[in-house]
């Protein structure tokens, strides 16, 4: 079905299907709004902040009628800083998606089939185990932002499906990465007023509530830009500068000193060299992904002799005393799943262990029982062959390298091993960015069938999605 078709030749499968994820999407916005109320009936603002709060949602909402594609790029900058949940970019997504939900811009027919169904699974076991919940504000509250980023994920698959559309989303998060990476490196080392409100003590954490998330922030950044280094797509910049950004990025990651971030980067760059090295001319690719390696690792050595930061950098490297109750935690967690097969409820773990889960492995064990883990488990690594697949028909999301989406993802993979990833927005916009590209047509293939004898008697549906 094109999008010069007409409402009235719709099949009733489609309307039913739109109408079920209007539904699903308005249920998850209805959540998200009563997780707003419960967070702020616990921690009263003032009145003053509370206006501010209820004309930024109406100015919003204007420049979302006004400029859809200008709100989406707002949201995706204020990805940057989540210190509070709901985070300033949910409230403005949340407009954002509402008003997709209204205009019909949400169409879910662009997101595979399979990951809807997986996602819908988690959920449903998500409220399955809610019978277990011992903090039920906290519960509502946590399940209520997991659907919302479920729905967030859905929704940005079908909004990019144009070169503009990846081009602006990408801008966004790489400048949002890069202007967080700065004020924070600024805020280490220069006392201005409220740079305490950035960092940990000789650690940065920006806008987040914490170091650990910051630094693998900066990380699907820092490899779109090691990649758009060697192949330019989407950033229309020079070299020079792209290295400089780079480089800015990196510093960013080193001092948060996250070592799941550092281990996060290494494992990126890992896959991407090894994806570039593999594909057709190959060999000057990877010369040219090894010199922006070595030119950001040369800038990092100085900024930590510049700094005199070798020897924090070193006790980071080593094993911490705190290290042993982060394992202990997650052994409580793998107890949890053998007491409660069904999970203890969403955002409950907190409540039984003194320690957070650190892992989001663990996590969905434990509060969503051993299928909910599997369910993840298979969304996570369907994902993965996802991006694999892609990398190998050199299959790209509408000009984002399919080589950083996979790289980027397997970084991300091992970084949830040890620290808790389920409500990372970052995580969820690059998975989007993978299935969108799954579901882009290929053209590849489109030239396959048409060679094929009997393309004559094929629908022409797949291209015509392609181009809607």
């Amino acid at each position: 079905m094109t999008a010069a078709q007409p409402a009235a030749v719709r099949s009733p499968a489609g309307f039913a299907a739109s109408s079920a994820v209007r539904l699903a999407a308005a249920g998850g916005l209805f959540l998200l709004a009563i997780a707003a109320g419960v967070a702020l009936s616990r921690h009263p603002l003032p009145l003053t902040l509370v206006l501010a709060f209820g004309f930024g949602l109406l100015g919003t909402l204007a420049l979302a009628l006004a400029r859809y594609d200008t709100a989406v790029a707002l949201g995706i900058f204020l990805l940057a800083a989540v210190r509070i949940e709901p985070a300033p970019a949910d409230l403005i997504l949340f407009v954002v998606i509402a008003v997709a939900l209204v205009t019909g811009r949400f169409d879910l027919r662009r997101v595979p089939l399979i990951v809807v169904m997986l996602l819908s699974v988690f959920l449903a076991l998500n409220m399955l185990a809610s019978v277990e919940l011992i903090d039920l504000g906290r519960g509502v509250t946590f399940f209520a932002i997991t659907l919302y980023l479920a729905i967030f994920s859905l929704w940005l698959t079908s909004y990019v499906r144009s070169a503009a559309r990846a081009r602006l989303v990408v801008r966004a998060y790489v400048a949002a990465a890069v202007v967080s990476a700065t004020i924070t490196m600024l805020a280490l080392f220069l006392a201005f007023p409220g740079h305490d409100f950035l960092i940990r003590g000789p650690r940065g954490q920006g806008l987040f509530k914490d170091p650990n998330v910051f630094g693998p922030f900066l990380v699907p950044a820092a490899l779109l830009l090691m990649e758009e280094t060697v192949a330019p797509r989407l950033l229309h910049a020079r070299r020079t500068t792209k290295l400089a950004l780079l480089s800015i990025l990196t510093i960013g990651i080193l001092f948060s000193f996250s070592r799941a971030a550092w281990l996060n980067l290494v494992v990126g760059a890992f896959v991407m060299f090894a994806v570039l090295a593999l594909r057709r001319g190959g060999g000057r690719r990877a010369v040219a992904f090894v010199v922006a390696a070595v030119s950001a690792t040369t800038v990092l050595f100085a900024a930590l002799a510049v700094t005199s930061s070798f020897t924090f950098l070193s006790e980071r490297a080593r094993f911490q005393t705190y290290d042993v109750q982060r394992f202990g935690a997650q052994l409580s967690g793998i107890e949890l799943a053998a007491k409660y097969p069904l999970g203890i409820g969403p955002g409950q773990f907190e409540q039984i262990s003194p320690i957070s889960a650190h892992s989001t492995y663990v996590r969905a064990l434990s509060e969503e029982g051993v299928l909910g883990l599997l369910v993840l488990l298979a969304l996570l690594l369907l994902t993965l062959i996802f991006a694999a697949r892609n990398a190998v028909e050199g299959r790209d999301t509408y000009g984002i390298g399919s080589a950083v989406l996979l790289s980027a993802w397997c970084g991300l993979l091992a970084n949830s091993v040890f620290i808790d990833t389920l409500h990372w927005r970052h995580l969820w916009l690059l998975a989007a960015l993978i299935w969108a590209g799954t579901a882009r047509p290929f053209a590849g293939a489109a030239a396959r069938r048409a060679r094929s004898p009997s393309r004559q008697l094929r629908s022409s549906a797949p291209e015509s999605y392609g181009r809607r």
